[in-house]
Parts: structure tokens; C-alpha cells; sequence
């Protein structure tokens, strides 16, 4: 393609709302238009880009005998509220009406409308298992969209369902979209860990489920790793402390002042005692329908409350902290609270590494009053109730004996076993080997094509630009002319014809300066630059090759040009 017959435009400034390299670096080299809040336009260059991973991911499933359809974006409302996900879903989904007044959505997935795909179709166990999958626009109506293509509003993704007989049958499809997804992230050139997940409100809370993470400094997700191994999603880790040191010392307990200290910090520092020998007390309630219960919630004073493990807990439609209003309408002072005199109706859980014999320091339930000397085990108001709460941490031990580190990722794949949630919830039955009716198994397969993208570039990019990884890149060469005669203009297009017989190249033949097409080529990213510079070319008659990633600069003949890209183009890749 000839940059002159382009649309194509760069921009030196980066937009104010861009705080990701990614979304700084499509913007800047124009390779996405926002639209509105959360949804963009693809430009040329982009959709290129989405094609080839589309390509890839197409191929892999293919691979596995996983067959491509298409569902509409605009499905039925009755489907989401047969499987009572129509509240649930909450305002991430957009709910519209026709003109006869039925109710629609534009999805955010498609559990509904595949499994009423399958029992339209399926009726017999030997015509099990069956894996369907798309690639398709979906959206979700999030609160507050940012991170460009990250965490957009309207995004393309691939999700792919299979039904199974059995659990064996299950496990057996699920291992190979695990392997399909692996080959993917590695035929994309990602660096990437798989790690243990949460399904989330997608399936029961013991579904076999794994995240496949993109390693990137500015990713939102935080993975737990073990040096033995072990790796999760912090949200599903479960890890525990060690060295841990508890005050078994007998004692009263005694109500202390504490004026204006509602902080555990403030606090230990008063009474000179560590963070551990204090209680952190969290208010939360639980929805479900038109019933909510009040949680009070208990850690020891330096740790952080994982609240999904806390929702998968309680398993509600709902769990949120309780605000301040709603605290000051049942007395509860917000920053002196303990389950000491707590409210009948409130029930208490406390993390697993809580010490019910020890002796921690706790709210009073009274202003800029705090306990001293609570021990759970005989002063709790009744049964002490532990769970595993806590958010892990560098340092702690993973359920492997390994310590734990840390590390950020880009969520961009998420493989789950769903049950029979949805054949049963719309009644998808087959008949098994003895004639009885059974609802099937199902798995769930998601990965982001756009967010890909997204995460491709978070991971590979510099201070002058994106940095594509040559399977994914819109073009493979960019070919930049610096000369004015017709003399030159002809031998760079007898060059660029040349080139595209082996490879997609972009031409530059823009009128512009050497280092203004050096700087958009940079920032565009191509796996390699090849410039024909009138001057030099006439006194040696090379052109130079420049590889993007290592700035390696090679000069060589016209006449070796082809044999010399072949030759790096087989490294790169």
C-alpha cells in the first residue's frame, strides 16, 4: 500500500484521557478513532491487525474440530430471564425494547442463545460432544471505561462453548482448548502465564476454571506466583502467612481512649503494639432479591479483605460494603467498630488466620473508644466462624509450600467449566444410553481479539512506538523513499513491486522528510524498515534494512534485497 493514497495520520500529542502505553500508542498512530466513551472506530492498519489474530484463533479451534457460527449481538430478553440472568447480569448490560414492546439486549455473552442453539438441535447423547464457537462483537455497558481497548465498552471477542455427556467427556474438551489457547498466545509471540481463576458469576464457585494472562507492568489483574509453581489470579489465590506472631499473654479486656485515631495504623501506634495484634473490622451486606443480611467482617490489622472470596462465600446476588449512612442508621461508628455490643442482626465471620485464643485490639463500638484484650474464643457474642478472606501477599507461602511473588497481567483469555447451570436453567435435555433425559455439561472458552491487540502492544513497545511482533503486525516492511528525481521514484517502485511478491509493505512515498517518516515508522512499529536514500543509493547503490525491535541496521544491493528479508524475516519469526 502507497502511504500517499492512505488515510493514515499520526499525531505527536497524546490525549489527555490516554494512561496506558497501548491506548496512548493507537491513538497516536492512528490506528483507532474514539467514537464514544469506551467504543472505537478500527482504522485500516488496526483491522489489519484484528484480522490476524482472528486468523490465528480460527485455525487453533479449527484444530480441535470446534465449529464456527454466528449469534446476533441483539438477543431476546425472554432467553436471559428463563435462566435468571436478566437481573442478575446488573447495569452491564444494555437493555432496550422494540416497537411491540419485547424485551432485547445487546449481549455481553451467550450462554442463552447457544444453549438454546443446542437444544433446538441436539437430542441424542450420540451426537455428544459438540463444540460451537464465534467471533463477534459483544458489549458491556461498564460504569467507567477506560484503558482505551483494555476495558472498553464494545469490544470483539471469540467465546466458544462445548456440551459433554459426562465429566470425563467435559475435562477431556476442556484440555484442548487449553492447549489451542497456549498455542495461539505462542504463535502471537506472547510472553504470557496461565493461572488458576474465579468463574465468577459465570458458573459455581468449584468450577475448574484458568486465566491466561499477558505479563505487562501496567496490567490491572495481579498474579500470585510460587517459586514451586503454583500460580493464581490474587482474587482465587489462596496462600497463608508465615511468621506470624500471636499475644497468647492472658488478659482482661479493657476499654482504652483512642480520641480521633480511626485508623489501625493510628491506633497500633498509640497503644505501641504491631498490626497483627489488632482486629480489622469491614462492614458488608449481602442481596439477595428484596433480602439482605449485614456482615461483619474480621482480619488481622495489616491484611486486605478479598471481597470475592467473601462473595463466593455468601453466594448473593450482591455483596457491597455498607455506606456511611447506613452505618450511622444502625449506630455503628464507622472506625470504632468491633463485634464486641455489635448489632443482633449481624454476622460475624473471621479470616482463617485469625487466632481465636489470642488477644487482639478491637473497635468498642463507641466514638474514639477502642478493647484491648479481646480474645474471639471468650469474648465473641457467639460461634466464631473462620473462612479464607484475606487478599495474598508477596512474602506469604502458596498452597504449594513456595513463597509468593507478584506479578501484573492482562486477562486476555478465560477458559471455564460451567456444569449444567444453563441446561438446566432452559431446560436443554438430551436422552442418555438407557432413553432418560439429562441435562449436558457444558465448558465456556473466551479470548479477546481486540484486547489481544491491546496487550500485544503493552507488552511490546518503547519510547518511540509500538513494537509489533511479526505475526501480528499490519504490514511486514515499511519502505520509505528519500529522493526527489524520477529517476529514483521509478527503482522505488520497481523495489516495492519486487518486495510484495514475499511481503505486505507499506510505501512511503509520502512528500515528507527523512525524519519525519522515520519517527511515523517507528511509531508504527513494522517488524522492518527498508529505505532507499537517493544519495546514498547512487553512490553505493545499497539500500538499508533497519530491524525494529534491535535498531540492527544492514545495507545491501537491490539485488540481495529479497534474499537478505527472507533470510531476517525467518529469525523474527
Amino acid at each position: 500500500m502507497k502511504l500517499s493514497k492512505s488515510i493514515w495520520q499520526t499525531y505527536k500529542e497524546t490525549p489527555t484521557d490516554a494512561v496506558i502505553p497501548s491506548h496512548q500508542l493507537m491513538m497516536r498512530a492512528g490506528l483507532i478513532q474514539k467514537s464514544a466513551a469506551g467504543i472505537y472506530n478500527y482504522l485500516p492498519f488496526a483491522y489489519r491487525v484484528i484480522r490476524k489474530i482472528e486468523q490465528v484463533v480460527r485455525e487453533e479451534m479449527d484444530a480441535i474440530d470446534s465449529q464456527e457460527i454466528l449469534m446476533s449481538v441483539v438477543t431476546p430478553g425472554e432467553l436471559w430471564q428463563e435462566s435468571g440472568r436478566w437481573e442478575k447480569m446488573g447495569g452491564e448490560m444494555l437493555k432496550i425494547k422494540d416497537k411491540g414492546g419485547r424485551d432485547l439486549c445487546l449481549s455481553p455473552t451467550n450462554e442463552e442463545v447457544v444453549t438454546d442453539i443446542f437444544r433446538s438441535n441436539i437430542k441424542s447423547y450420540k451426537q455428544l460432544p459438540q463444540s460451537l464457537y464465534q467471533i463477534n462483537t459483544k458489549f458491556r455497558d461498564e460504569i467507567r471505561p477506560r484503558f482505551g481497548l483494555m476495558r472498553g465498552r464494545e469490544f470483539t471477542m471469540k467465546d466458544a462453548y462445548t456440551f459433554h455427556i459426562d465429566k470425563a467427556c467435559l475435562d477431556e474438551g476442556y484440555d484442548r482448548f487449553y492447549s489451542a489457547y497456549q498455542k495461539v498466545l505462542e504463535r502471537l509471540g506472547l510472553n504470557y502465564i496461565i493461572v488458576e481463576a474465579d468463574a465468577g458469576a459465570m458458573a459455581d464457585g468449584d468450577a475448574k476454571t484458568h486465566e491466561f494472562q499477558v505479563v505487562a507492568d501496567s496490567g490491572e489483574d495481579t498474579i500470585i506466583l510460587s517459586d514451586k509453581g503454583y500460580a493464581a489470579n490474587i482474587e482465587k489465590a489462596q496462600t497463608n502467612r508465615v511468621g506470624l506472631d500471636f499475644d497468647t499473654t492472658d488478659q482482661k479486656m479493657e476499654k482504652v481512649a483512642t480520641p480521633n485515631m480511626s485508623t489501625i495504623e493510628d491506633v497500633c501506634n498509640f497503644l505501641k503494639v504491631p498490626q497483627t495484634y489488632s482486629l480489622k473490622s469491614l462492614m458488608f451486606k449481602s442481596i439477595n432479591g428484596d433480602k439482605e443480611q449485614v456482615y461483619l467482617i474480621m482480619l488481622l490489622g495489616d491484611d486486605e479483605l478479598n471481597e470475592l472470596k467473601l462473595a463466593n462465600y455468601l453466594a448473593s446476588d450482591h455483596v457491597v460494603p455498607l455506606t456511611d449512612g447506613e452505618m450511622f442508621s444502625r449506630n455503628i461508628p464507622k472506625g470504632f467498630i468491633g463485634p464486641v455490643n455489635m448489632n443482633d442482626d449481624v454476622i460475624v465471620l473471621y479470616d482463617n488466620h485469625v487466632n481465636e485464643n489470642s488477644f487482639y485490639t478491637i473497635g468498642a463500638m463507641e466514638k474514639d473508644m477502642h478493647f484491648k484484650g479481646f480474645c474471639p474464643a471468650r469474648d465473641s457474642q457467639g460461634e466464631v466462624t473462620k473462612i479464607d478472606l484475606r487478599l495474598a501477599k508477596v512474602g506469604d507461602k502458596a498452597i504449594d509450600g513456595g513463597v509468593v511473588s507478584e506479578k501484573k497481567g492482562i486477562e486476555v483469555g478465560h477458559i471455564f467449566q460451567l456444569g449444567d447451570k444453563y441446561t438446566k436453567s432452559l431446560n436443554a435435555t438430551v436422552l442418555d444410553q438407557n432413553g432418560k433425559a439429562v441435562h449436558p455439561l457444558m465448558g465456556c472458552y473466551g479470548i479477546g481479539i481486540t484486547r489481544l491487540m491491546a496487550a500485544a502492544i503493552e507488552q511490546n513497545h518503547d519510547e518511540a512506538g509500538i513494537i509489533w511482533p511479526s505475526s501480528i503486525a499490519p504490514y511486514d516492511i515499511y519502505f520509505a523513499l528519500i529522493g526527489k528525481t524520477e529517476e529514483i521514484h521509478q527503482t522505488a517502485d520497481e523495489i516495492y513491486k519486487e518486495m510484495k511478491k514475499d511481503f505486505d509493505v507499506i510505501f512511503d512515498d509520502r512528500k515528507q522528510g527523512p525524519g519525519f517518516k522515520f519517527k511515523d515508522s517507528d511509531l508504527l512499529g513494522l517488524p522492518v524498515r527498508v529505505i532507499l536514500g537517493e544519495r546514498d543509493y547512487k553512490v553505493t547503490g545499497e539500500l538499508e534494512i533497519v530491524i525494529r525491535e534491535s535498531g540492527e541496521k544492514i545495507k545491501v544491493k537491490k539485488e540481495n534485497l529479497s534474499s537478505k528479508l527472507k533470510e531476517i524475516f525467518k529469525d523474527i519469526k
